[in-house]
């Protein structure tokens, strides 16, 4: 077993959270109606795709009856489906759909995975549930040596992510700016970070993100990866105008 092989199988492992371990497995027994012939994973949802890729995708968490049912990130739930679209149509993914880890999406150079990889009630994990699944992205950062960037879908991925490169001092020390949809951070010879509104239902119902704006910040981290480190642009940020997940 390769260290990649150990991390995903430390994270399906994990029992770091009894609050988060008893809501899955309650959640997969109850099930939800629609679903009621599905056997749900109700286990830590362990990160998809391939770790020689260049682009890091972090989300949130799993939905109750998304990935916590499937067993893979954004997988079953509406922010999947307008994840994976976006993502297939800006070359990220083998497919616009996902149903079930057995489908046959493939990403094409990204890698998906989480702030926390247990459905929290509510979808609110808690400080220490996020700090114990810290060191999960910790580990999966270091396990991907071509990585070049990260898309943060919403607020709370933006702030751990901020986190990870200033422990990595891929930013210069400065105070964390304001969460804003399509902010882009970038050092020079070191991977951006740009921002992105969860696409959640929240989000995406309300007309706060729309898939347009979605595609968009795929768009230009797939421009962003065919730069040199050195002609990327320097901290700052974007036109976007500010905002919250």
């Amino acid at each position: 077993m390769n260290e990649w092989e150990q991390l995903q199988q430390d994270v399906v492992a994990c029992e770091r959270c009894p609050r988060l371990r008893h809501y899955c497995a309650v959640v997969a027994q109850r099930k939800r109606a629609a679903y009621r012939e599905w056997t749900y994973w109700g286990r830590p949802v362990p990160n998809f795709g391939d770790p020689a890729a260049e682009l890091l995708i972090v989300g949130l968490a799993p939905a109750a009856h998304g990935a916590n049912r499937t067993g893979r990130m954004f997988t079953g739930d509406r922010s999947g489906q307008v994840l994976y679209r976006a993502l297939y149509q800006t070359g990220f993914a083998s497919q616009p759909d996902a149903s079930d880890r057995h489908d046959g999406l493939r990403l094409h150079n990204a890698l998906i995975t989480a702030v926390v990889h247990c459905a929290p009630p509510q979808n609110r994990p808690t400080p220490a549930e996020i700090a114990n699944c810290r060191p999960f992205l910790e580990r999966t950062v270091a396990l991907m040596p071509r990585l070049r960037g990260v898309v943060a879908l919403g607020a709370l991925a933006f702030r751990e992510c901020w986190r990870l490169f200033r422990s990595r001092r891929w930013l210069p020390a400065q105070r964390m700016p304001r969460f804003a949809h399509g902010l882009l951070l970038q050092s020079a010879s070191a991977p951006f970070l740009l921002a992105s509104y969860h696409p959640s239902q929240q989000n995406t119902f309300t007309g706060r993100l729309t898939f347009e704006m979605l595609r968009a910040v795929f768009q230009h981290a797939a421009i962003l990866l065919q730069k040199p480190f050195e002609t990327l642009p320097q901290p700052g940020r974007s036109d976007a105008e500010g905002g919250s997940q």
